[in-house]
């Protein structure tokens, strides 16, 4: 008799379990389906179609363009067919576009693309109910400067940049907080970046002292001064931002080269959502994972009591990428950014201590 109750108990909490998803939540998807964003878009269209399949989603697909008029039609596109979410977006114009819209019409948006510091910074005054599943502009450089600040506290380090906005921001960055834990670079300039070899330059830093240098520039000129150290015997650990995920040249990275990166999201993806992909023929390249993930955020809020904003505030999720936990201005409460070093043929993810 007991057994038989258990097991109708258990039946009765399925159905109800079943119950609480058997309406299907209605996503938009917001992607560049169309011009040079296409490929990307398409990524996005994968990973949230694979989600929907799994999760129990319907959506409306619609082509942003990348563009004011492609954001607006696509908001009002979603705003007809009573979409509960929006996910994707990659193009800061075409999100401004809609955020208004699908302000009014009450549907939050998970955008994966857009790092905009903007965006979020002016939620206050905005109101848009926008929650970034990916990094801000200013994540890369401050992830520099708190990992090498801990890494490098006790070495003798260099600061270096290509006087690009990007180097320059990374460099600046990285000294300001260096600073501020009373650590002092023991050598600061910047170079001429696009040179055949940078000697001269090496040559400098192996004087000052330098056993560990940032460079705040990109993978070729990083490439240039690891040979250029290695012929010297200089002695000297390189690390750059995400500028070295790029080509690099004709001249290989040295070994040991330390990068600070989003990660790969095929190499740190739960498994199982990884297998999804395989079995349903999908590559899990790009944004196609960080769209999974959108769909299984919105899945999530969307299983309670509240409204879907508010559900998407103050609490984590679980998703294919890892925990995500939004702030309140929408943003991820984790910095993404990782500290990778390079084993002579890839970047692997390294422990900071």
């Amino acid at each position: 008799m007991r057994i038989a109750q258990a097991i109708a108990a258990a039946l009765v909490g399925h159905l109800l379990a079943f119950g609480a998803h058997a309406d299907p939540l209605a996503v938009g998807v917001a992607a560049p389906l169309s011009g040079g964003a296409e490929l990307l878009g398409r990524q996005i269209e994968a990973g949230a179609k694979l989600a929907a399949h799994a999760l129990e989603a319907e959506l409306t697909i619609a082509d942003d363009g990348c563009t004011a008029a492609g954001g607006e039609a696509a908001a009002r596109r979603f705003a007809q067919a009573r979409a509960q979410a929006v996910v994707g977006f990659l193009c800061m114009e075409s999100l401004e576009a809609a955020a208004p819209i699908l302000k009014n019409a009450g549907i939050p948006v998970i955008a994966i693309g857009v790092r905009n510091d903007s965006l979020t910074d002016r939620r206050e005054r905005t109101g848009w109910p926008v929650f970034r599943l990916g990094p801000r502009g200013d994540d890369e450089r401050n992830a520099v400067a708190s990992i090498l600040t801990r890494l490098w506290k006790d070495a003798h380090f260099a600061i270096v940049d290509d006087g690009t906005i990007y180097g320059r921001e990374l460099a600046e960055t990285f000294r300001a907080q260096a600073e501020q834990a009373a650590l002092k670079p023991v050598f600061v300039d910047t170079f001429r970046p696009g040179l055949e070899n940078q000697t001269a330059l090496v040559g400098r830093l192996k004087r000052s002292g330098a056993t560990h240098v940032f460079v705040g520039g990109d993978a070729e000129d990083i490439a240039i001064m690891g040979r250029d150290a290695a012929t010297l015997e200089a002695g000297i650990t390189f690390a750059g931002g995400e500028a070295l995920r790029a080509p690099y040249g004709d001249v290989a990275l040295t070994t040991g080269t330390l990068m600070i990166a989003l990660p790969e999201w095929a190499e740190v993806a739960d498994p199982r959502s990884l297998e999804a992909f395989r079995a349903n023929g999908a590559i899990a390249e790009g944004y196609a994972l960080p769209a999974y993930a959108a769909v299984q955020v919105a899945r999530a809020a969307a299983g309670g009591s509240q409204p879907l904003e508010e559900a998407l505030s103050g609490r984590g999720f679980a998703t294919a990428i890892g925990p995500i936990r939004f702030d309140a201005k929408g943003d991820l409460t984790q910095n993404p950014y990782r500290l990778f070093h390079f084993d002579g043929q890839r970047f692997l993810l390294a422990e900071v201590q």
